[in-house]
Order: C-alpha cells, then sequence, then structure tokens
C-alpha cells in the first residue's frame, strides 16, 4: 500500500474541501490514487446526503446575483439550522448557485440541478450540493431559483435581513439613471416589507375577484352588526317578531336597542349564530341591497390595495397617501422618462416550509435520563 502523506491529505482537502479524515480515509481506500479518492468522497457524500435528506431543511439564505442592469437571478438555499445559515463557507455555496442561476438556461428544477457546476465543469450542480451536505453535516436544499431579464429597461434587486428575503423588480423604462434605480430599489424594499400578490389589479383573473367578493359577501353577512344600519334592524325585527330569539334574548334587546353600539355585548353567541343564519339564509335580497353592494365594493377595494404592489401606499410617501403607482408617476416626470413595473419577484426563506419544532429543554432533560 502507498504510504498516505500529509501533502497528499491537504491537496486532497483543498480539490474537495472535505475533511481532513475523510480525506484521509478517502485515500487509504483508494491506495493514494488522488482521482479515485476525490470518486470515493463524492460517493460517500452521496451516501451522507442520502441519509439526511429526511430531514427538515427550512432555514437557509435567499441570495441574487446581477449581469449588469438588464439580468438578475435569486435563489432559496436551505439548512437545516439558523447556526450553518450563518456559516460563511454556506453563505459562499449560496452565492456560488446564485451566480450559477445568473447564467443558466434551465427552465426548471431538474434542469437546473443536472448543469455542469460553475465553479468546476467535471461535476453537476447536484454533485456540488452533495458535496456541501457532506462537508457541512447538515441536509441542505437548493429548493428553487429564478432569473429575470428585462427585455425593454432594467432589473434591480433588494436582500433583506441578511438573506431572509430577496427581491427583484423588473422595470419597463428608456431612462436608466441612478435616479430611476433608486426608485425602483425603493419599490424593492416595498415589496420585501408588505409582501403584495400581484403588480397591478389587471393580474387578477375575473374568477378571483368573483371568489374574493363572495367572500366578502358571506363574511359580512356573518358578522351583521357590522351591516347597514337598515339591513340590520330588519333582521333584528325578524329575529323578535319570528320568535327566532329566546325569551331572554328579546328582552336583553328590547332593553339595549336604543344603543346599538352596545347590543352585541349583551346578547348570548346562540342569538348572534342565529341573527347571521338569519342574513344568509336572505343573501339574495340583501346582496341586491345598493348599501350592501357599495359596502361589499369598499371592503374588495381595500383588499386590492394590501396585495396589489400599484395599490399600495408608498411606504416612504410623504403625505402618508400617495400609492406606489403615483410614486412611479413622479419619479418618471421628474426624470423625463417612460417608467412602468413590469413584474417583481420575491422570495422568502422557509416561506411553506414546515419548520422543525425544537425544544431544547426537553432535548437536554431526555439526554439527563
Amino acid at each position: 500500500m502507498a504510504a498516505i502523506t500529509a501533502a497528499m491529505v491537504k491537496e486532497l482537502r483543498e480539490m474537495t474541501g472535505a475533511g481532513m479524515m475523510d480525506c484521509k480515509k478517502a485515500l487509504n481506500e483508494t491506495n493514494g490514487n488522488m482521482d479515485e479518492a476525490v470518486e470515493f468522497l463524492r460517493k460517500n457524500g452521496q451516501a451522507k446526503a442520502e441519509k439526511k435528506a429526511s430531514r427538515i431543511a427550512a432555514e437557509g439564505l435567499c441570495r441574487i446575483a446581477t449581469k449588469g442592469d438588464t439580468v438578475a437571478a435569486v435563489v432559496e438555499v436551505n439548512s437545516e439550522t439558523d447556526f450553518v445559515a450563518k456559516n460563511e463557507q454556506f453563505q459562499d455555496f449560496v452565492a456560488a448557485v446564485a451566480e450559477q442561476a445568473v447564467n443558466s438556461s434551465a427552465a426548471d428544477m431538474d434542469a437546473f440541478m443536472a448543469e455542469a457546476w460553475n465553479a468546476d465543469t467535471s461535476k453537476t450542480v447536484k454533485e456540488a450540493l452533495i458535496e456541501k451536505v457532506a462537508v457541512i453535516g447538515e441536509n441542505l436544499n437548493i429548493r428553487r431559483f429564478k432569473k429575470v431579464e428585462a427585455a425593454n429597461g432594467c432589473v434591480v434587486s433588494y436582500v433583506h435581513g441578511g438573506g431572509r428575503i430577496g427581491v427583484i423588480v423588473d422595470a419597463n423604462t428608456n431612462v436608466v439613471n441612478d435616479a430611476v434605480k433608486e426608485a425602483l430599489t425603493n419599490i424593492a424594499m416595498q415589496v420585501a416589507a408588505l409582501n403584495p400578490e400581484y403588480t397591478s389589479r389587471d393580474e387578477i383573473s375575473a374568477d378571483e375577484l368573483a371568489k374574493m367578493k363572495e367572500i366578502t359577501v358571506d363574511s359580512a353577512l356573518n358578522d351583521t352588526f357590522t351591516l347597514p344600519v337598515p339591513i340590520l334592524k330588519g333582521l333584528l325585527e325578524k329575529a323578535v317578531n319570528d320568535k327566532v330569539w329566546s325569551a331572554e334574548d328579546i328582552a336583553v334587546y328590547e332593553e339595549k336597542k336604543d344603543n346599538m353600539k352596545y347590543l352585541p355585548n349583551f346578547l348570548s353567541k346562540e342569538a348572534k349564530a342565529a341573527l347571521a343564519e338569519l342574513a344568509m339564509a336572505d343573501k339574495a335580497a340583501i346582496v341586491d341591497n345598493k348599501i350592501f353592494a357599495g359596502l361589499v365594493d369598499g371592503r374588495v377595494s381595500k383588499q386590492l390595495k394590501e396585495i396589489c404592489l400599484l395599490d399600495q401606499t408608498y411606504v416612504k410617501a410623504e403625505d402618508g397617501k400617495q400609492t406606489v403607482a403615483q410614486y412611479i408617476a413622479q419619479v418618471a416626470k421628474e426624470n423625463s422618462a417612460e417608467l412602468s413595473i413590469k413584474k417583481f419577484v420575491r422570495f422568502e426563506t422557509g416561506e411553506g416550509l414546515e419548520k422543525k419544532n425544537e425544544d431544547f429543554a426537553a432535548e437536554v432533560a431526555a439526554q439527563l435520563g
């Protein structure tokens, strides 16, 4: 068997990033053959990665890489713990994944993971991930990526919370200067902070709007004391006259009806539930009521202002009223530019993932027996 020297271990470690003892074992197993030792470490890393694959990885980082003012890509790479997410080696890897994404032509994650790794074309992105799992010792996952290429303008990016949130804004504009880019960065910050679902109302389908309105109608009918007074009074009279309520609740109503604001505080839960049932039963007539229709339209409009970026109040508005759309128009006018927001991408680390519930006190107690 060939003698394994410290220099050989050092060389293999620099080539692969694996731990010293892993490198020594690989060289011993392959009789000092460097190429075979690299392959051994890759296979060993695959085995370790498979063992860790079932463990929850919901921490991690978002990173963004850019190419000039027209191309940007955001990625999310997950780890099991926040401790690893703060590790420099992990952060460097996530930055490399972002660089891979900004240069990628992949249309989906499968194609992306099969691409040659930008830092070492002898392996794929998936193999680079497997190696990193072996080195770091946690389950890691390249969860998603999104590449944005501006067709008629520029892109700007913003990373919040040290990598917790990554945002790209794609704008159509014929002027790309510092003022325009600063304004678009402000919009990216708005997206990070307020998490809109859409750029504008135009993106919401008729079916989605109809569903939103239906939910708003049912919500209003089930919260009867927020209904317009004429409708509410009609429901109250029906509850009393048709003896839908108990004698006790009818007595309460007769005593408190002149102070409608506080009446709900004195009625039983059963009385309020019965009133909501009356409202739902009379839904068709109530929906046709112009006052109620105005209430519903107002509530739907309020929801749209929360979920549509251009309708949101601009967070830096000096008057507290200026919308994002108005702010963009102001910037366009000041810079003699045509400027509009085409779309945005927002990644937040771990969103939608089940997170590991760690009770360290219970873990220590269990170890102590």
